[in-house]
């Protein structure tokens, strides 16, 4: 059982006591208090679900579209900006962040060998690897030759000259205004996907238990002000 249940619970068993036992004071502070709780109730439903004949009930599914927007607008112009891109590049730490080395791991260096056999192949050593077997004499080579090409790689990806180049090329205009084109589309995208159901479900979700807050204090302070109305009438 929620508070917002409880609150208007409470409220209701004291008008009723109130009525019964002929208690004006209880009465009053139960009918006030369960007129603010249920208002606050009323008014906290009336956000999310649409009521017919309510002017501006259901505010929130109804600005569906206009919340997506906000959130797109939100995420591009005041996080992804040219200028905290430019500066998250530009930051300590970074070159962390640059690691190639997976995906060095990952490339085929099979036809860098099979290249540099050919050139070899067709060059003035032709001939003399000609005499010693040709390719399949230093075919043995190419696994030994792939593993220190990775190395070799992995060296120069994490050189602070390549590293700092990196950066330099991310942070071109034009490689700015791709990766923020680039962001833009992965927002949209996820945005489209949310319905008004799940916008609802999702901001409720988020304030719930403020809003269960508001019908709480709305029962209280209805009931103050329903005895002191009480209080005056005695």
């Amino acid at each position: 059982m929620n508070k917002s249940v409880i609150t208007n619970l409470i409220a209701a068993i004291l008008v009723v006591s109130g009525y019964l036992l002929a208690q004006p004071i209880i009465f009053s502070v139960g009918l006030f208090a369960l007129s603010g709780a249920v208002t606050n109730w009323l008014a906290v439903h009336m956000l999310f679900e649409k009521i017919p004949g309510l002017y501006g009930s259901g505010v929130i599914p109804t600005r569906f579209e206009e919340f997506k927007t906000g959130i797109a607008n939100l995420m591009m112009k005041q996080f992804f900006t040219d200028e905290n891109i430019d500066r998250f590049l530009s930051a300590e730490g970074v070159e962390s962040h640059i690691n190639l080395q997976p995906v060095i791991e990952k490339i085929d260096l099979a036809p860098a060998f099979d290249a540099l056999v050919t050139t070899v192949e067709q060059s003035s050593l032709g001939g003399m690897l000609a005499m010693f077997g040709g390719s399949e004499a230093i075919t043995p080579l190419r696994e030994p030759f792939i593993e220190k090409m990775k190395l070799s790689l992995v060296d120069i990806s994490q050189s602070e000259d390549f590293i700092n180049l990196v950066k330099s090329e991310l942070e071109r205009p034009d490689v700015l205004d791709d990766m923020r084109t680039k962001v833009n589309e992965i927002v949209t995208q996820r945005l489209d996907e949310l319905t008004p159901e799940l916008v609802k479900d999702i901001i409720q979700e988020m304030i719930r238990e403020h809003l269960g807050w508001l019908v709480v204090w709305g029962g209280v302070f209805g009931g103050v002000i329903g005895l002191i109305a009480a209080m005056l009438n005695i």
